[in-house]
């Protein structure tokens, strides 16, 4: 007896709709993309508990004649295309014929349509790919699909689906994909009884933008317009200083579709070398325009992937289209000494107020200095904190620097900063000498820069009598057990100690702290490590994200941060863990996201882990920073407490040791 079945009518169906329908996501998928196709310039789109009970879509577009209504059922059934030769020309999003068949053969659907030539418009109603009813109907001219307890006759497929919240974001992000790639169509998503999506509908890309990704997203964007070899390049890119954690809100469209290239990826991403650092990808909604014969569509079930006849076309196209709008709008503009604005890309960017370093206020006349012995040092240490000198910005101040207008600063007051601040920096140089510090317990005084307490030294006239016993100075930190002497820091990263007069310890202040701030982590899941913001902070996620983050906000809250739902793709953060910049709990926040979303199969412990590395690493000291020698002398004593504080999370040594013997060896001083 053979062992090949030809399988049945509706078995082949269910095994077809399987691989169009996955989830309420795609069947919203086919059915939006027909309204399209329809010529629709106003869609509605409604779900009820994560479109697994109900869903509709409304259109207006030119509606289904009634003779057509059962055709549009069948397998295979399209007025897309006709012949083989329209598979080469594709310029319409639906074309197999397969969505509206596939969607009824497992729900219960209802469809109300009317062409604009009919009076009268049509009802149909087919359950399981059973037809129930074709009846009148008073609609108005376009389409309404109703759908209703999708998969309520496999069950197998049934329990795969995800909670409702997590197929309602996927749907929500088909909208999101679909609004973006036809800004001139009028959307409209209702959850659950409640509007969470309105797009205008305009033809504008930047107000599609807005009401997807708000405003805050959409205001740092940089328009994209270029063309090379019939290949159209329109959009927007993030400004540089805008660039994400990582590559979720990158959304490229192919003649209207959205689609996942790697070509456009890699050509955008080559194009930000240089601008956007390193780690941070850029952003970008960006629409390509090529022609329908160079491309190929057909190579995917959900039509998300395409194929190029040729590739290099379009990775040039859209590398220079980046290229260009980089260069062309650069904020680095230059300033002229009337104080205007030589090139100004974007006129809707506000000038940056005029400010006084070191406490000048503007538009003062000079006073004079009648008192020749003031000290300078006194003179900083009066300032508040907000208006003692940043040394970054002191190194741009310069006579010769054309940001420098002169209704701001003149040039008199300008010399007299320069003046002040280099008689700081000698008299800390001859005050606070290169080598240790000592002091001796019984005085005390301020250092000029106002953070150590330093011992007064005997004056030259004095002498110690003979009969008291000097005491040896002491470092300022005891040690009982291994005596640490601070040496100094080298490049602003490595702290150097010597340990026991035998040793010289090199210690990267970031590995180590980023160690210690790791296992503190690790032991104490966040506990006391958060701390409340003044204010909260709001962050947009494409939709996927969103949903990963909103289901494992446990996750979140033992890595020290309190994030919460906000609605509609975005979290709000209260506390975070300390010591991160605002900037760094944004990107944190963001790529933990990412994370979680793209690693569904980790276990647990795993997720954590990665959380753990991502904190520490973002809130550890940075190399290069200005550390004080308190802070730096607190690690090298943490780090000789602990032994097992030898690699940081990533697999980087803490510390190199070197030995006296070492070092006598190099020099040629053993015998």
């Amino acid at each position: 007896m053979g062992v090949i079945n030809v399988l049945d009518k509706h078995v082949a169906e269910l095994i077809a709709a399987g691989e169009v329908v996955e989830r309420p996501a795609s069947a919203i998928k086919e059915l939006v993309e027909n309204s399209i196709d329809a010529g629709s310039t106003d869609i509605t789109v409604e779900i009820q508990n994560g479109g697994i009970t109900y869903m509709r879509v409304t259109d207006n577009g030119c509606g289904i004649m009634r003779e057509d209504v059962k055709l549009a059922f069948l397998p295979h059934a399209t007025s897309k295309i006709k012949l083989e030769n329209d598979l080469d020309n594709i310029s319409t999003l639906g074309f197999r014929g397969e969505a509206l068949s596939s969607i009824s053969s497992v729900s219960r659907l209802q469809l109300l349509t009317r062409n604009e030539n009919e009076e009268f418009g049509t009802s149909y109603e087919i359950e399981g790919g059973e037809e129930k009813g074709l009846d009148d109907a008073g609609c108005p001219k376009g389409t309404t699909i109703i759908i209703r307890d999708l998969f309520y006759n496999i069950p197998a497929r049934m329990k795969f689906l995800k909670k409702d919240r997590a197929e309602g974001n996927a749907v929500a992000n088909v909208i999101d994909k679909i609004a973006l790639s036809h800004p001139e169509i009028a959307f409209t998503f209702i959850r659950d009884g409640r509007q969470v999506l309105k797009t205008s509908g305009d033809n504008k890309l930047k107000s599609a933008i807005y009401s997807v990704y708000g405003r805050d997203f959409a205001g740092g964007l940089m328009p994209v317009d270029y063309e090379l070899n019939s290949i159209k390049i329109r959009g927007y890119i993030s400004k540089p200083v805008n660039a994400r954690p990582n590559r979720s809100m990158q959304n490229f469209f192919i003649n209207g579709r959205y689609v996942k290239s790697f070509t456009a990826m890699a050509a955008m991403e080559e194009a930000c070398k240089g601008s956007v650092m390193v780690g941070k990808f850029p952003a970008c909604v960006l629409h390509i325009s090529i022609p329908f014969e160079s491309i190929d569509v057909n190579v995917h079930p959900s039509k998300i992937e395409v194929r190029f006849i040729n590739e290099r076309p379009v990775f040039d196209a859209v590398y220079h289209a980046v290229k260009t709008s980089l260069s062309y709008n650069d904020e680095r503009k230059q300033i002229t000494f009337d104080g205007r604005e030589r090139n100004d890309a974007f006129s809707d960017i506000r000038r940056p107020k005029p400010f006084a370093p070191l406490g000048f206020k503007l538009n003062e006349p000079e006073k004079k200095q009648t008192d020749k012995t003031v000290d300078p040092i006194d003179q900083l240490n009066k300032l508040s904190a907000f208006e003692k000198p940043n040394r970054l910005k002191l190194d741009e101040l310069s006579l010769n620097s054309p940001s420098y207008p002169t209704d701001i600063y003149s040039k008199e007051s300008i010399k007299r900063e320069e003046n002040l601040i280099r008689k700081v920096e000698q008299q800390n140089k001859s005050i606070i000498p290169d080598t240790e510090i000592v002091f001796d317990k019984k005085t005390e005084k301020l250092d000029p820069i106002g953070m150590i307490d330093i011992a007064d030294e005997p004056k030259p006239s004095e002498e110690k009598p003979d009969s008291v016993e000097e005491k040896e100075p002491e470092t300022l930190y005891a040690q009982p057990k291994n005596k640490l002497i601070f040496i100094g820091e080298a490049f602003r990263t490595y702290i150097i100690v010597e340990k026991n007069d035998k040793e010289i310890v090199f210690i990267d202040k970031h590995a180590a702290h980023e160690r210690m701030i790791y296992e503190r982590l690790k032991k104490e899941k966040g506990a006391g490590f958060s701390q409340l913001l003044l204010q909260p902070i709001t962050i947009v996620l494409p939709k996927s994200d969103y949903n990963a983050a909103v289901e494992n906000l446990d996750m979140f809250r033992e890595c020290a941060f309190d994030v919460d739902d906000f609605g509609n793709g975005t979290l709000i953060v209260r506390s975070a863990p300390q010591y991160l910049d605002l900037a760094d709990i944004e990107s944190s926040v963001i790529e933990m996201a990412g994370y979680i979303a793209q690693n569904k199969t980790d276990i647990r412990s795993e997720k954590m882990d990665w959380i753990y590395h991502n904190i520490s690493c973002r809130a550890a000291i940075k190399g290069g920073n200005i550390s004080a020698r308190e802070e730096l002398m607190d690690l090298a004593n943490k780090l000789d407490e602990d032994p097992t504080l030898r690699y940081c999370p990533h697999g980087r040594p803490v510390c190199v040791v070197m030995s006296k013997y070492e070092l006598e060896k190099q020099f040629g001083r053993l015998g």
